[in-house]
């Protein structure tokens, strides 16, 4: 690679907002990578002297020591089009370069040049998967790179890019050559690099060698100095600094004025000063090294507008200089290790060692959440608080917690959901190894905190639940229920399926379970009444056979003591049977709630309650409640959800291009007619009938002939279309006069027919009617949702929702879900419709707006579904240009500021 050509001129063309980001490395630190401006030619001449000789050498294949104005100005203007160029910077330095050049072939010759300094820490893969996004957007097929043979780093990036590699040596200079296109394999890679990074970026909070708390205080009524009292008598292993401008010393230890000041390393940490001072505390840490900030301190986002700009400008600062952030208004976080003993919280109580991660985003709940967990008996392994989530977010958390062996469990409560299409993608993921147990605030609302500030999710609440169907997650209602769910999670093996046994001593309970448990899906195929005199041994008789028996696959256990009888020796049985078990145990015990003293097992890693430990339950019917959620984890967990099956007739290049034509004449969007509709939905190999618009009995009269008769007239208005009395239609009209009888008829019917909006179309076989839709939510991504098609669906609610892409099973549970399925499966003797071509056209509906995300809306609002085949009468959508990704892109990025704080 020579040295670069004399500029030419540029023609100005913007670069998209949605290309600069701030970005995580491989170690877990941040960075900002952005197109690159006019304005940036001092900050290139300082990067490049900077840059070894070598590392010059391999990018221009010659001695270039300086750059002379004619190379600075070729690399400073580009047009953003054919020539691109990004540049990564760190605490306003620059430090790495990467540009594509492209050609009329769809070909680009793309290049990297990384401060020496900076190297090692995964920025090549990172321009590259950017340089990448960008030439897709502007129609780069691929990519060409020559590099020497000796530079085995950029060699290496390219090869551990996931794209397909064709190479070759001539002249001692090696080509690669690769098309951009996003592959699974491609997008697998970024996964895997984005997961590590996120997992050791949180690694280092809960692991960290030596803490520092500012803002540490003498006064014992001060969150500082509670902070250094829970680190100190929680024996946490490391070394802790108070920092305090004010005082030579704090509970006994040295102070010191700055973080910058203390003479180790500090890993992270703990903020509790005054809101208008933390800016400060950020330069302080930046300089002295630190990783990472817990800020307790509150007056941000949560206080109103003033303190949602201190908060953007927090969080600008935390990322320029490639820290991350956890809080602010946060109540902390919390490492149960004992090799660790890390209590960085305003909890006075460090929860006992447990298989569970709890993730909260409000600091208000987190000690009350706490205190609720010990009282549970439950154990944590890790705890977090996020407060204003102005940075580190649960999708962080879950990244961590897929590796950590010592969590088993994962509890998230959720008040936001910054970008739901990630956390499905981490969240899918790790459910299939550990369980994921949600509870959502604002489920109702789509309300949020004030100090949870993120862009309104516009998709119906059941479409979020889907999502989380979709992903494996438990959602709940209540922390009761979840922690009701953790503590069987985390002691009890998974049911192999819905089959249960109530062993008990009271028949009214035993009946309140076996409704209870029907209740909720679970089939009752055993129960052993004891009786009220029911001893030890015919308790453990009793369940024993319950276990053994191969028509079950759980067991509830219900003891109501009688009087003047502690229930020890029942305790013991139960303490043994549920230890021994390969079938999970619940018990409703003495009208306990957690797991009792009685009922525990020792743990050989320092928890409270160990592995078989038998849950117990106030009320029999929140035992059964949690089982039945935890069946439907097992359940989800054996009937993997596998890729969708490849559909035929479909050619999403050629939708796209007939997108892209429409938004270039119309540039703010607008509804496609019904031509338009027809071709876009025609690329994926659905058939839209067509339909003639007549306002006068001629043009029906003219429509029909044209249609070759057997036709029918209907209203399309609103107000009238899907009528359950079906007035607005009149069918199997074959001739002149029949079609002028039908005219006459509905515009006698029909209240102000010259606004009913009537059509002529071919008469359909007859069928189920069914309606399939779709939207494209600014935050959500892509939804798609079926039912049946008409009033009462949507009076009812019945529809069920799936986010695109769609797996093999997901359009088939969405038929089948909605409570008006049985009407597409013979209901009371009627013949059952084509199910397969019903979930194929789901199918091709959710690939569509999957592809297109410029398709804001798509409805097929009616398709008749009959016995062999579907016929698609009715559709309506809308196009508008995006100007922003969709929140999961296929490049890295962190939440954009614009996005999480608005004004």
């Amino acid at each position: 690679m020579t040295s670069p050509p004399a500029p030419q001129q540029v023609e100005e063309h913007t670069a998209p907002r949605h290309w600069e980001a701030d970005v995580l490395l491989r170690d877990g630190h941040t960075a900002h990578i952005r197109p690159i401006r006019a304005d940036d030619a001092k900050l290139l001449v300082e990067f490049y002297g900077r840059v070894s000789d070598q590392s010059k050498y391999f990018r221009f294949f010659t001695a270039m020591p300086k750059l002379s104005d004619r190379d600075v100005k070729r690399f400073v203007q580009v047009d953003h089009v054919r020539r691109v160029a990004f540049v990564v910077t760190l605490q306003d330095r620059m430090i790495a370069l990467g540009s594509y050049e492209g050609d009329d072939s769809g070909k680009a010759e793309v290049a990297f040049l990384v401060e020496d300094s900076q190297q090692g820490r995964g920025i090549g893969q990172l321009l590259l998967e950017h340089l990448a996004q960008a030439g897709r957007e502007r129609g780069i097929e691929r990519f060409v790179a020559e590099v020497l043979p000796d530079n085995e780093r950029m060699i290496q990036t390219f090869r551990d890019a996931g794209y397909r590699l064709v190479s070759g040596v001539e002249d001692g200079v090696m080509t690669l050559e690769f098309p951009i296109a996003t592959t699974d394999t491609a997008a697998g890679v970024m996964a895997t690099r984005e997961h590590r990074a996120e997992s050791t970026s949180i690694e280092r909070f809960f692991n960290p060698r030596s803490v520092a708390v500012i803002g540490a205080s003498r006064r014992q009524d001060t969150i500082g100095q509670a902070l250094v009292r829970h680190l100190v008598l929680g024996d946490y292993t490391g070394r802790v600094y108070v920092v305090n401008d004010r005082a030579t010393s704090v509970s006994g230890m040295p102070s010191h004025a700055t973080v910058s000041e203390i003479a180790d390393d500090v890993d992270i940490a703990i903020v509790a000063v005054p809101a208008e001072s933390v800016q400060d505390v950020v330069l302080d840490c930046a300089n002295k090294g630190v990783h990472g900030l817990v800020v307790i301190s509150s007056g941000f986002a949560e206080v109103g507008e003033e303190g949602r700009q201190r908060q953007r400008r927090l969080l600008g600062l935390c990322r320029s200089y490639g820290l991350r952030l956890i809080g602010p208004n946060c109540l902390g976080i919390i490492n149960t290790d004992p090799t660790v003993q890390l209590n960085a919280s305003l909890s006075s109580h460090i929860p006992a060692r447990g298989r569970a991660g709890f993730f909260c985003q409000s600091g208000a709940l987190g000690s009350a959440i706490l205190e609720k967990v010990s009282n549970r008996g439950l154990g944590l392994s890790t705890f977090v608080s996020a407060g204003n989530r102005a940075d580190v977010s649960g999708n962080d958390v879950l990244q961590y917690w897929e590796e950590d062996d010592a969590t088993e469990v994962v509890l998230l409560y959720l008040e936001s959901i910054g970008n739901p299409r990630k956390f499905s993608r981490i969240a899918r993921r790790v459910s299939l190894r550990k369980p994921i147990i949600a509870v959502r605030s604002g489920r109702t609302t789509q309300g949020v905190p004030m100090g949870q500030i993120v862009r309104q999710i516009a998709a119906p609440g059941r479409a979020v639940d889907a999502m989380f169907r979709q992903a494996g997650v438990i959602q709940v209602d209540t922390l009761d229920e979840m922690f009701d769910v953790a503590q069987l999670l985390a002691h009890q093996p998974l049911p192999r399926g819905r089959r249960v046994a109530i062993v008990g001593n009271s028949d009214a309970i035993g009946l309140l379970a076996a409704d209870a448990a029907s209740a909720v899906g679970l089939v009752v195929n055993r129960s052993d009444a004891l009786g009220a005199d029911a001893t030890a041994e015919d308790f453990e008789d009793a369940l024993d056979a319950a276990i053994d028996d191969p028509d079950v696959d759980s067991v509830v256990a219900v003891y109501v003591p009688p009087i003047n009888t502690t229930g020890e020796d029942v305790a013991n049985v139960l303490a043994a049977v549920g230890e021994q078990s390969d079938k999970p145990l619940v018990s409703s015990f003495l009208g306990t709630e957690g797991v009792p003293e009685l009922l525990r097992v020792p743990d050989v890693a320092g928890a409270s309650a160990g592995r078989g430990s038998v849950p117990s339950y106030p009320a029999i019917e929140s035992a059964v409640r949690a089982l039945a959620s935890v069946v439907g984890y097992a359940v989800w967990l054996r009937t993997p959800n596998g890729p969708a099956a490849t559909l035929e007739s479909v050619d999403p290049a050629a939708a796209k291009a007939f997108v892209n034509r429409l938004l270039i004449d119309h540039p703010d969007g607008r509804d496609l007619e019904q031509e338009e509709l027809h071709e876009l939905l025609a690329h994926y190999g659905v058939d839209l009938w067509s339909s003639v618009p007549v306002s006068s009995l001629k043009e029906a009269q003219r429509a029909g002939k044209a249609l070759g008769w057997d036709v029918v007239l209907k209203a399309t208005t609103d107000r009238l279309r899907e009528r359950p009395d079906l007035a607005h239609v009149w069918r199997n009209i074959d001739n002149q006069t029949e079609m002028r009888q039908a005219w006459r008829s509905l515009n006698e019917i029909i209240t102000d027919p010259e606004t009913a909006g009537f059509v002529v179309q071919r008469n359909a076989p007859p069928g189920i009617p069914i309606s399939v839709a779709s939207v494209e939510d600014p935050l959500f991504g892509p939804v798609v949702s079926f039912g049946v098609s008409g009033p009462l669906t949507e009076l009812l609610e019945d529809r069920s929702f799936r986010i695109p892409p769609l797996g093999e099973r997901d359009a088939a549970a969405m038929v089948r879900e909605i409570k008006a399925a049985p009407l597409l499966f013979g209901y009371r003797g009627s013949e059952a419709v084509d199910i397969a071509a019903v979930e194929q056209l789901v199918q091709r509906v959710a690939q569509l707006q999957h592809d297109i995300p410029q398709v804001a809306s798509l409805e097929l609002s009616l398709v008749l579904a009959g016995a062999e085949d579907l016929t698609v009468l009715t559709a309506t959508g809308r196009v508008e240009p995006v100007s922003d990704p969709r929140s999961d892109w296929f490049v890295r990025r962190l939440p954009d500021l614009a996005d999480t704080l608005p004004g």
